[in-house]
Parts: structure tokens; sequence; C-alpha cells
């Protein structure tokens, strides 16, 4: 996300929450409908849909097909507290956030790599379309999918957490010095070729690492 839509997403959730308070949702309780949220927060769908999925796969609130969307027992989720308590407080900390997000990322490009349902999907070729049409995309969205597609919904909790207690480490828009490895990452992906794919994975986040070292 940039900074205007982490900022906007934000906000929202903040709303939802106030919303939750207000009308004194209890765990178990019904949200309003997203066309409800859309027309009461005023802002669009697609922001409230977002806010809505990170707040599901966090496991705050629960979606049943057919009936709506159920606030969880959030009061049992401590992981945010524990995390901003103690995950911060070293270099070294911090870096093994990193390198245990790194491994939860390598493992989803194996999982989807590994599969031909999974590396046929049009997502990849979508991306390789706009990376080549627009010349760039919203670098969280790549990663986002690869967990997302691979099905583990505990690696993707975690992972949201990782990546929020270590600063964000796709923040913004590829460019098109990066884009060479993306390209070959999510060709590998689309072709099965997994170690391929690890390896663009490898030299993308080299590459990132060493562009927040020279800022």
């Amino acid at each position: 996300m940039d900074k205007q839509s982490t900022k906007m997403y934000l906000q929202i959730v903040r709303e939802l929450r106030l919303l939750i308070q207000s009308e004194n949702i209890k765990p178990g309780g019904k949200l309003p409908s997203e066309r409800e949220l859309v027309e009461r927060l005023k802002v669009g769908r697609s922001t409230v849909r977002e806010a809505l999925r990170s707040l599901e796969l966090l496991g705050l609130i629960e979606t049943k097909r057919g009936e709506g969307t159920f606030l969880t027992d959030y009061r049992n989720h401590k992981l945010v507290e524990i995390l901003s308590t103690f995950i911060l407080q070293d270099t070294k900390t911090i870096n093994d956030v990193h390198l245990t997000r790194q491994t939860l990322e390598k493992e989803a490009i194996r999982i989807v790599s590994a599969s031909p349902n999974l590396m046929d999907l049009p997502v990849w070729e979508s991306l390789l379309i706009k990376l080549d049409e627009e010349g760039t995309v919203q670098r969280e969205d790549i990663i986002r999918e690869i967990l997302i597609v691979s099905n583990n919904r505990l690696s993707l909790k975690m992972w949201f957490l990782l990546k929020q207690y270590g600063e964000e480490p796709y923040q913004g828009f590829t460019n098109e010095d990066e884009n060479t490895y993306l390209i070959q990452l999510l060709q590998a992906i689309k072709d099965g070729e997994i170690e391929q794919a690890v390896e663009a994975y490898n030299a993308w986040t080299n590459f990132l690492t060493k562009g927040r070292e020279n800022v």
C-alpha cells in the first residue's frame, strides 16, 4: 500500500472498531453488510472489502457464506500486544523477524511453483501484463497473492503480523530496476521452476534491502 492507501485503510479499521463499540456488537454478533458499511462510512467498496479481508485473515472477524460477517472473540488475540512489547527491542530481533517472514514467503513460492493447479492461475499472467503495460505494480500485491494462493491461513496470519512489525518491507510501487527480478519470479512460478523462482525472489529482496540501506 502507498501512504495514502495505508492511511485510508487504518481509518476504516478505526471506524469499524468504533462502530462495533457504539452498537455494542459482542463476539458472535453480526456486522453490517459490506454495502451498509460503504454507505455509512462514505468510502469505496474496495477499501471496505480490503479492511474486512485483512481483519478476517487476522482472525478478528469471520465470514459465513450466505449468513454474513461476524465478530470473533478478539479478546483472545494477544499476539499483537506481545509483538509490540517485545519484538522490536533490538536489532538482532528485528533481523529475526525479517528472516522468519522471508522463510514463510519462500515456502509459499515453493508450494505454488510445485502445484500445476496453482502455477496455472491467471493472477500470475495478470501481474506480468501489468508490469509490461504499466511498468509498475504494488510490491505487496505480489507477495500477498503468493501467500494467499499457497492456502496456508496460519502462515498468512503470521506473515501479516511479521510484515507489520518488520517495518513494512513492501511499501510502495515497483520501479524499472527491480521489475526484471519480478518478471523472472512470476515467469518461474508459471513454469513450475521452483529453484529459479526462489532465486529470483532472493535477488529481488536483496535489491530492496540495499535500496533501504542507501536511503
